[in-house]
């Protein structure tokens, strides 16, 4: 069964809000990634290795932090994308309707459950380097 108006307005709704607090995120974690961790431990005297090595973790972990919101934040603009060309809730593999509670659940959905499964299956391991 096709989502209802209702339905379709209300996963809008989540949309815009979670997007909105994502930019939100995204301007303080870039407000307050001046490296301000980075100074302070590197602001000491003498600066060791291990401050160095700690002060690289944390700047790495903020940038990881933001690249996931960014990703996130692509997902969006892309659901919205679905929404405006009427495919929004249909799945990008079968074409089958994606369930209104999946919807709910995982509003960026592109797949089906069934096709989500399968893909997950078949590409695990995908991107994970290997020696």
């Amino acid at each position: 069964m096709a989502l209802t108006q209702e339905q379709l307005a209300e996963l809008v709704r989540i949309l815009d809000r979670r997007y909105e607090a994502l930019l939100e995120d995204v301007r303080d974690e870039l407000e307050k990634s001046e490296n301000q961790q980075y100074v302070e431990l590197l602001g000491r005297t003498p600066a060791d290795i291990g401050d160095e090595s700690v002060a690289d973790a944390l700047a790495d972990l903020n940038l990881a932090l933001i690249d996931r919101q960014i990703r996130d934040l692509r997902d969006i603009e892309t659901a919205r994308g679905r929404i405006t060309g009427a495919r929004f809730g249909l799945c990008t593999d079968c074409g089958a309707e994606i369930g209104f509670e999946r919807l709910l659940a995982y509003p960026t959905a592109k797949r089906c459950l069934a096709c989500q499964h399968q893909r997950e299956r078949t590409h695990a391991h995908e991107g994970t380097p290997t020696l």
